[in-house]
């Protein structure tokens, strides 16, 4: 080829671009298919055939080797001789409660009456709504409140999408100055744990719905910061904890609209000492044409939770009608950032 010839592009052409978009649903009800069914756990032991999973896991044997097949097509799997199938590295993490928790995820996120909530995307867009609660009839949040199992599945979803972020925050921001540190809405406290132990000092407290922090102790014990924690369940909409010296608030105003965060931050305001410091910890959404997955996490946020991930000075405008002022964005060595704020 002459050397001013251009090279032949690798890109697919855009049609099939768009064309393997919308068709990226089968990958992931694959993946959820084996995550429900516990395939990873079933083949833990070694490798084996769909004929010998057949019986134990109740399922079609045919139709088991082609989900496996799949699979492995992915790199979860591979086949061996005999039509037997192994993990790979990738499979492993498919394992009930393997590092980073992915399964919890992906039954959640692949789940039906998650998926119901996907299926009202063009509404969403229409009305300003969430596609959630036009099909379930209630919040996402209360929605958990009333499927406990499900709760708990969430919490764990969250401990593994958000995996990289609480040693990066505490890593990023001197929390060493803090005497007591308040998890606002810290679920089964991942963050205030992953803090604490990298800051021997401070002691938390750990603040969210009763049927949340049901699971926190035994998490919060495996970290080994129980005795540096209190636990105190409450509606961060009526009160949180009064007093303390620093309030976190991890990926929860990302959940709610300017009004509902509005109603937290009051709250926050109010219990918080003269000089303490507010830790909002975000997915800060860049301008531009920027890749990032604040912007894919948004949607969620519009079709299940009827919140939104902001940009920066999106947060110095909702802090400022609070009462607080911004005093600095630190980033962190992952996809969130810390901002920080003070009363005004």
């Amino acid at each position: 080829m002459p050397d001013n010839q251009p090279a032949a592009s690798t890109s697919p052409a855009p049609h099939i671009q768009l064309i393997q978009m919308g068709r990226a649903f089968v990958v992931s009800r694959t993946v959820y298919a084996a995550a429900k069914l516990g395939l990873a756990d079933q083949l833990a032991s070694g490798p084996k055939s769909a004929e010998e999973l057949a019986g134990p896991m109740q399922v079609h044997a045919p139709s088991l080797h082609r989900l496996m097949r799949t699979l492995a097509s992915l790199g979860i799997l591979t086949e061996r001789p005999e039509q037997r199938f192994a993990l790979t590295d990738l499979g492993e993490a498919l394992r009930t409660g393997a590092p980073g928790l992915a399964r919890s995820s992906l039954l959640i996120s692949g789940s039906p009456w998650s998926q119901r909530g996907w299926d009202n995307l063009v509404y969403a867009v229409q009305t300003g709504k969430t596609g959630f609660e036009k099909v379930h009839g209630v919040s996402f949040f209360d929605y958990l409140a009333q499927h406990p199992d499900d709760a708990s599945l969430f919490s764990e979803t969250m401990i593994g999408f958000h995996s990289q972020e609480p040693s990066a925050v505490a890593a990023a921001y001197d929390f060493s100055a803090f005497e007591t540190i308040v998890d606002v809405g810290g679920a089964t406290g991942n963050m205030l744990a992953t803090i604490l132990a990298n800051h021997p000092g401070p002691r938390g407290i750990l603040f969210d719905r009763p049927h949340v922090v049901r699971d926190a102790p035994a998490l919060l014990d495996a970290r080994g910061v129980s005795h540096r924690v209190t636990i105190e369940p409450g509606n961060f909409f009526e009160s949180v904890p009064a007093g303390a010296d620093a309030y976190i608030l991890s990926h929860v105003l990302h959940d709610w609209n300017d009004d509902r965060c509005l109603s937290i931050l009051g709250h926050v305001r109010q219990a918080m000492n003269t000089v303490g410091r507010l830790l909002i910890v975000e997915m800060l959404i860049p301008p531009g044409d920027t890749p990032h997955p604040g912007k894919m996490l948004d949607m969620a946020m519009l079709v299940q939770l009827g919140g939104q991930e902001r940009t920066g000075a999106e947060y110095g405008l909702l802090l400022g009608k609070a009462g607080f002022r911004l005093t600095q964005v630190v980033p962190t060595n992952s996809a969130a950032s810390v901002v920080e704020a003070m009363v005004a």
